[in-house]
């Protein structure tokens, strides 16, 4: 919503200069013909004119000028154009320098804890002298086995990219192809494909065909038909490009790929695809905005925001930052835990433990649901994985 207002007033704004420099241009443009018509009849006069006569001429350029100063009215659309602007800059300042400090609460976040979250997100994000530094000075040396794991990651993909060589790639899925097996992955077969394709391009088709019956004949069992169209392709040769296999060429599937093998490697080395400190802080920007509002609604009313123990309201994220299903009991509105895991009634509505067993008097009686008219006892209830 705030982004929205902050573009809508630069509309504004762009609106009123595109108005203000336009009526410039057309003032200048009045004074400069003017000034040209003059200079003009001026030349044009022997010199047996006057100086009373250029005198004259000077005047009445004056006269002109002033008429068109008087009926252009240039102060207004620039009087506009400069509060529009200074309303743009408090809107700004409003929106994206806000006081931060009254939507958190202190806490004691463990440094370790922290240390660790920070030099994961630079070594995954390849600045390994930026992490070893952070490690050095805070003493975590057991963070160090994650450069390992990262570094060779990061050789992988910066020879795909930058040189375009899958060798290091093909290696390494090569060396884990049980795993990928296991985990149902298809990127030694992509890597293939993308290899071929770049022989087929760059080299010539007999080293292609080769490399079919080398590499790609084991995974016909399971592929045929993308072995087919691979095969197929040899008859373009020189011209895939131009063929009905050029899609085969496109450059996306080297960015496209380069992706999916850092996903799978994560997935193989028991880390997170996106890592936990981009997660927290795109979570962060995107619930700001409510508890910016709360605190402000909370201050006007004199109440302490650090004081609350749960938010009045909720703070709605994307689905890309909902990793696991959360149940809230309608009665009681605490999220349900392993002390207190959600029951399925027989009537099939679903309630906390805690909320059973009030409703219940410590399992001493039956119970009437709260949403319909059915009597249930705590035996008839069910627990609910999710």
């Amino acid at each position: 919503m705030e982004l929205n207002a902050i573009q809508d007033k630069f509309e504004r704004v762009a609106k009123k200069q595109k108005v203000s420099s336009s009526k410039s241009h057309e003032w200048m443009e009045q004074v400069g013909r003017e000034i040209e018509q003059a200079l003009a009849s001026i030349i044009q006069w022997d010199d047996n004119v006057s100086s009373i006569s250029i005198d004259q001429k000077i005047t009445e350029l004056k006269a002109k000028l002033q008429a068109i100063d008087s009926q252009s009215n240039l102060d207004r659309p620039q009087r506009e154009l400069n509060i529009d602007f200074a309303k743009y800059q408090k809107l700004l300042e409003k929106v994206l320098h806000p006081d931060l400090s009254k939507t958190y609460k202190n806490a004691d976040f463990d440094p370790h804890i922290i240390n660790q979250i920070i030099t994961h997100h630079f070594y995954r994000e390849g600045l390994f002298d930026v992490a070893d530094c952070l490690v050095k000075e805070a003493t975590e040396t057991e963070a160090i086995s994650l450069r390992v794991q990262f570094q060779e990651i990061h050789q992988i993909i910066d020879a795909l990219k930058s040189k375009r060589n899958l060798g290091p790639a093909l290696d390494w899925a090569s060396a884990n192809r049980e795993r990928l097996k296991d985990s149902s992955s298809d990127i030694e077969l992509k890597l293939h494909k993308l290899q071929f394709v770049d022989i087929l391009q760059n080299r010539n088709r007999a080293e292609a065909l080769k490399y079919i019956k080398t590499h790609l004949a084991p995974f016909a069992s399971s592929h045929m038909k993308e072995i087919q169209k691979l095969t197929g392709s040899l008859l373009w040769f020189g011209k895939l490009d131009k063929s009905p296999y050029a899609d085969m060429v496109d450059p996306i599937h080297w960015e496209n790929l380069s992706e999916e093998l850092m996903k799978t490697y994560c997935n193989l080395s028991g880390q997170p695809f996106t890592d936990p400190l981009s997660v927290t802080v795109a979570a962060g920007v995107e619930g700001l905005p409510t508890l910016l509002k709360l605190a402000s609604v909370m201050t006007g009313k004199k109440q302490d925001f650090q004081a609350m123990k749960q938010l009045p309201v909720p703070i709605e994220l994307g689905k890309s930052f909902q990793f696991h299903s959360v149940f809230v009991c309608p009665v009681s509105r605490d999220q349900s835990s392993e002390e207190n895991p959600p029951m399925l009634l027989p009537c099939g509505h679903v309630l906390c433990k805690q909320s059973i067993n009030k409703l219940s008097k410590c399992n001493t009686r039956n119970f009437k649901c709260p949403y319909c008219p059915l009597d249930a006892s705590v035996a008839q209830c069910k627990q609910l994985y999710f």
